[in-house]
């Protein structure tokens, strides 16, 4: 059971990042409201306002099935239909949105609806009530400029809340300003020998193996390590003499006397009592010395009495 549980939390973990990369990483980026004579036009060579959703994500998100509207009543006013390849967000990457009123007649990225400045676009999940991401679309937003989130960093991984406008829209590209440092760049200024970085590596390879010696010790953890018990020694007021003359009587009762049955008395009244110091076998094995006379043998000069 211990085991089983390890191993899902295993597997939570490797899963995790898997699972993050779904419809809530889409981020509505840039929205244009009104269109100029410089404007972007669509794949029919109209020009209309449009709404940039990004995927903020390290996986593709497929945004098919989703909703866009700009009615926080009516949150599925506009569908983004669903079996199409351009649905597929690749990460970092970002698509585009026609709001011409044309939904479903032009095609996956043509909503029924168009903008005005002063409306919010809403982004909403595929269950038609989870709101993703808005943007709102200032009453000031001059014709031919958009509204946008640029990002703190060059590859798009977060963005400010603040909306700015652009003079010059960036529509599919990422709102960024090329010329600003990314995070990699500004921490080699701030830290020029590395010393940072250094310590963070050494923080997280320490991390893991602290983590993974955890999982194994309880997963392999030996249990024949454990000491046995025995049994505790009882107050009988008997002495050690007393209780291993006791044994070697009914040894010799029962099977016959000798020195080798009194050893085993002795080493089994030890062991009862907890006299023993070392946990071995509890094997005892007797066997003569080979190579010797027999007037070494000490047994042998024994004289058994009558």
């Amino acid at each position: 059971m211990r085991k089983a549980l390890v191993l899902s939390f295993i597997l939570s973990l490797v899963l995790l990042p898997l699972g993050a990369q779904n419809v809530s990483d889409l981020v509505i980026t840039e929205v244009m409201a009104t269109p100029d004579s410089t404007s972007v036009t669509d794949p029919f060579g109209e020009r209309s306002g449009w709404i940039e959703v990004f995927n903020n994500s390290q996986g593709t998100v497929n945004i098919g099935g989703c909703f866009l509207t700009n009615d926080r009543s009516d949150l599925k006013k506009s569908v983004i239909p669903k079996g199409y390849t351009a649905s597929q967000i690749l990460p970092r990457q970002a698509l585009v949105f026609y709001a011409n009123g044309r939904g479903g007649i032009q095609g996956l990225q043509h909503m029924s609806f168009t903008l005005e400045p002063g409306q919010t676009v809403y982004l909403v999940s595929n269950d038609g009530r989870t709101i993703i991401d808005s943007l709102a679309i200032p009453s000031s937003l001059p014709a031919g400029q958009s509204v946008v989130k640029e990002a703190n960093d060059v590859k798009g991984i977060d963005f400010k809340v603040q909306a700015e406008f652009y003079e010059h829209p960036t529509p599919g590209a990422p709102n960024s300003d090329p010329n600003k440092p990314s995070k990699s760049e500004r921490l080699k200024t701030t830290d020029p020998h590395g010393f940072t970085l250094a310590l963070i590596s050494i923080m997280v390879v320490l991390c893991a193996l602290a983590i993974l010696w955890g999982i194994f010790t309880i997963i392999f953890k030996d249990k024949s390590k454990a000491a046995p018990r025995k049994p505790s020694k009882k107050a009988t007021g008997a002495s050690d003499e007393e209780t291993a003359a006791a044994i070697a009587l009914a040894l010799e009762q029962e099977i016959g006397g000798g020195p080798v049955y009194a050893a085993i008395s002795m080493a089994l009244h030890l062991y009862l009592t907890e006299c023993i110091h070392d946990s071995e076998s509890y094997i005892i094995t007797f066997q003569p010395t080979s190579g010797d006379s027999g007037w070494n043998r000490k047994g042998q000069t024994f004289r058994k009495r009558k």
